[in-house]
């Protein structure tokens, strides 16, 4: 992993999803304001003296879920914390990806400045010296229902202890104890309160929902630019999202939608008098922005979803430091999360039928006036035809992976536990929804190329939109003959991903 040269400050309450996904994903360090440690501070000294005068605290001098009602023992008090990691830690199947794992310690550290959690001050400092060190819980991706992603947290939090795998800083798998020795790191020692500090929260939930978030973005903006790049290849009439059009039925995002088309084609030969060769377009040009609005609109949202819960605390009981008290809380459980992770989904679906459909528009001579399938001759008559498959099999699997959460009534902790969000499996699905699209996108990156050079239009376009057309080129050059064209879809659906074509703008 690249270490990054300025450590990531986290204060309990700033953090926002890009930055907290770049400094997952490129290996930075990061640092703890001091402030936090001191919120911390006050809470942990809340909760040791309820430990000592046996107040009734759920997890922490109680059990947990249907044992919520029994007392510990003297002797269980000692050992409970690592107890609770180690009845929890169960998830299962593939790993999750290191980077999804690594924002969730990131997201967690986080979560306990604000001192809600009652946790101690150590255990943050060890959640940063692994961080820091590079090593990485490996955590089972199967485990989590949405009332806090319990036996995920409770397997990362086990192997900060010694017990279970990590991933060091080379990339290798071997025992945590072995990997935090040779780091020279301790395992964490547990108090009273740490163990469940370490497992119930929702840090797995949402790092997918920020990453989600940070793709989705990504993603409608490829969308953006390949449409402007359509409107040029099929010369489509552009009124329908001028500023004085839009104000008569303003919906949210539209105006974020309609200023990108207009950036992509500001200056363009499109936007003289008489420009447009129909009246009246067919729906998928006509219609672009309302739909891009409307996954603006969502994206908005769960941007707003997000930033709570990244920054916000999960935790039950919660310590007020306020008032000195420990109350019982419902914040593990994220509902607003799955919904907006939902809506995002298909806003990006909805995008992706449009583009689906401008691409079977574009391959169309009695639409384009230009050769069938944009085959240049009868050296290529088969010419883009085929890609349209590729398309609507992309765009079923996005649909699908679209389709709303599991979230009946739970029958976990003997019907204490009876409520579900799912949250992690609609971040995952919002990852899948984005990769489909952008390998949409790059189809329709391609279609659109074809047309405008067999149209002759390159010298009319805005230069930014002439740089993505070359761009385009230098990773699918024109086609003059049959060949296949996979690899090339997976080339510019992979530049995509990494913002390539972004930096063009």
């Amino acid at each position: 992993m690249t270490q990054a040269q300025n450590p990531l400050l986290l204060d309990g309450g700033s953090l926002d999803a890009r930055s907290l996904m770049n400094i997952a994903a490129r290996g930075g360090r990061v640092a703890i304001a001091p402030a936090g440690l001191d919120r911390m501070a006050a809470t942990r000294d809340i909760i040791l003296q309820a430990v000592a005068r046996r107040i009734p605290i759920y997890g922490v001098t109680t059990g947990l879920g249907s044992r919520a009602t029994e007392a510990l023992s003297e002797a269980e008090l000692s050992t409970f914390s690592l107890q609770t990691l180690r009845g929890r830690a169960h998830a299962s199947g593939p790993p999750l990806p290191v980077v999804i794992v690594r924002a969730a310690m990131i997201l967690r550290l986080n979560t306990l400045l604000s001192g809600a959690a009652g946790a101690s001050p150590d255990i943050a400092h060890g959640l940063a010296a692994a961080i820091n060190a590079g090593l990485t819980p490996v955590v089972g991706e199967i485990g989590s229902v949405g009332a806090s992603d319990l036996l995920l947290g409770a397997t990362m939090g086990l192997a900060l202890c010694g017990e279970g795998l990590m991933t060091d800083a080379a990339g290798r798998v071997a025992p945590a104890a072995a990997c935090l020795a040779q780091a020279k790191l301790s395992p964490l020692k547990l108090g009273p309160r740490d163990g469940l500090a370490l497992c119930s929260h929702d840090a797995f939930s949402a790092a997918a929902a920020a990453f989600g978030l940070v793709g989705s973005r990504r993603a409608l903006g490829s969308v953006e630019m390949a449409t402007a790049l359509s409107f040029e290849a099929f010369r489509a009439n552009v009124s329908p999202f001028r500023e004085d059009v839009l104000a008569l039925r303003p919906q949210p995002g539209e105006d974020a939608a309609a200023a990108s088309l207009r950036r992509w084609l500001d200056g363009s030969s499109l936007l003289q008098p008489n420009a447009a060769r129909r009246i009246q377009d067919p729906l998928s040009f006509r219609n672009a922005v309302h739909v891009h609005g409307a996954a603006h609109h969502a994206n908005d949202v769960l941007e707003r979803v997000v930033t709570v819960q990244i920054n916000g605390a999960p935790d039950n009981p919660v310590v007020l430091a306020a008032t000195g008290e420990i109350v019982s809380s419902g914040n593990f459980l994220t509902p607003h999360a799955t919904i907006a992770l939902e809506a995002a989904s298909r806003g990006l679906c909805m995008a992706a039928v449009l583009q689906t459909a401008r691409i079977a528009r574009l391959l169309s001579d009695r639409l384009t006036g230009l050769a069938m399938f944009l085959s240049p001759g009868s050296a290529a008559p088969n010419g883009l035809a085929p890609v349209i498959k590729i398309s609507e099999s992309i765009l079923s699997a996005m649909m699908a992976r679209a389709a709303p959460v599991a979230i009946w009534p739970s029958a976990g902790a003997d019907g204490v536990e009876d409520a579900i969000t799912q949250s992690l499996q609609a971040g995952q699905n919002l990852a899948a929804v984005v990769e489909g699209l952008e390998r949409i996108t790059a189809i329709e990156l391609m279609v659109a190329a074809q047309a405008i050079e067999l149209r002759g239009t390159q010298a009319g376009l805005n230069p930014a939109l002439a740089a993505v057309l070359a761009f385009t080129r230098s990773l699918s050059p024109a086609l003059l003959h049959d060949r296949p064209l996979g690899r090339e879809i997976d080339s510019l659906t992979a530049a995509l991903g990494r913002g390539a074509f972004a930096r063009l703008a």
